[in-house]
């Protein structure tokens, strides 16, 4: 087996990281109105340069900003495309004591655009810290996937006055937007973005199914329709640069939202979609086996989320070894690679785990695919 030389790599992640305390600590002054927000990004900018070390010192090749300027990992994006209205989630304790995010509300209000460069300067920032403290890393930058904008209020979430039928113009529309932000990333040099989903992955789930179906859409055409919508952006991209999809199941605190196997919108995923790479949750039993890999086509990786970021007890490595050779009975060895399951705070508040845990799984993540694939 041979190493990867283009992203994905053999050991990769999902790219947010647990916010230290200070910059949680501006983070509320500025929301008291105690600091600006040019002062805010001065304290981004140094936890920024430490999570790109951070990155460094467990052997990553691709270094993210962490998502450190971000609250939520979708709605900090999607709210300054024009068109869009989307409003703060609510936490809500369920009846365990544990807290979940209900999904927050996102409405398209208008025609959707394009109006400024989203994530440039971010990724200025991040290019400038890497070639500084990382040379020969990669940066990624992550973005939330467009079919956000459809399947949180289906039908009724977008306005029928901007779009009377959605297809196709409100499908080109979204991926016109967001061929126009890959464009601008890739003028400044970027070569690796990873759109971040949690639509595919919820339609395994009865319950997401079922809201669906309450809403007016068919649980088994969308996500046919979700790998067209997904074929136009990857259709528009620069290109030279890798285009890949997370898939989550829910990450706020260490909860989920959403459970099943994969198979319900396994063939749209692995056979449709013209991604070149596919992040897939497998950190415990929740998530199925591995037969939908099956439809994995040639020239695609997929890279399994094995170890867990939800909580700090470590994987070993033979567990993990012998889970990438079950998973290499569906889709060769060659189209796989390893990362953990989901980001380490896709919100601001973060999992409950460990700095230091975090660092231990990102070594055995580099040191398991080190031994898997040379």
């Amino acid at each position: 087996m041979s190493t990867r030389t283009l992203p994905p790599f053999r050991a990769d992640h999902v790219g947010s990281f647990l916010r230290p305390a200070y910059l949680l600590e501006a983070r509320a002054q500025k929301a008291r109105g105690e600091i600006s927000a040019a002062q805010l990004r001065l304290v981004e900018d140094r936890a920024i340069t430490e999570i790109v070390q951070f990155q460094r010192d467990c052997g990553l090749t691709s270094i993210t900003d962490g998502e450190f300027r971000r609250t939520y990992f979708h709605i900090d994006f999607l709210e300054q495309l024009g068109g869009v209205h989307t409003d703060i989630p609510v936490t809500v304790k369920r009846a365990d004591g544990t807290e979940e995010l209900a999904p927050p509300v996102i409405k398209v209000i208008d025609q959707v655009r394009h109006v400024k460069d989203i994530q440039r300067g971010d990724f200025e920032y991040l290019k400038a810290q890497i070639e500084q403290h990382a040379p020969g890393a990669t940066p990624k930058v992550t973005i939330p996937s467009p079919t956000m904008l459809h399947f949180r209020g289906g039908r009724a979430g977008i306005s029928r006055t901007a779009y009377p039928e959605l297809d196709p113009v409100f499908y080109d529309d979204v991926a016109q937007a967001y061929a126009e932000e890959l464009q601008s990333l890739y003028d400044a040099g970027c070569r690796y973005v990873q759109m971040d989903d949690t639509n595919m992955a919820y339609l395994c789930d009865e319950k997401m199914r079922e809201a669906a179906r309450q809403r007016g859409d068919d649980p088994n055409e969308l996500p046919h329709r979700y790998a067209a919508f997904i074929n136009k952006v990857v259709a528009k991209k620069p290109a030279g640069m890798t285009l890949a999809m997370h898939l989550c199941r829910g990450n706020f605190k260490s909860t989920h939202a959403a459970a099943g196997n994969y198979e319900p919108v396994a063939e749209a995923l692995l056979a449709e979609m013209n991604l070149d790479a596919i992040f897939m949750e497998y950190d415990d039993d929740r998530s199925g086996d591995f037969r939908p890999l099956r439809f994995l086509k040639p020239g695609r990786i997929v890279v399994l989320g094995l170890v867990t970021t939800k909580f700090g007890q470590l994987e070993t490595k033979e567990a993990l070894k012998r889970r990438i050779m079950e998973a290499a009975e569906y889709a060769p060895l060659e189209q796989l690679a390893l990362s953990p399951q989901c980001g380490f705070s896709s919100t601001v508040h973060g999992n409950n785990i460990a700095v230091e845990d975090q660092k231990k799984k990102l070594q055995l993540v580099v040191e398991v695919a080190n031994e898997v694939w040379g």
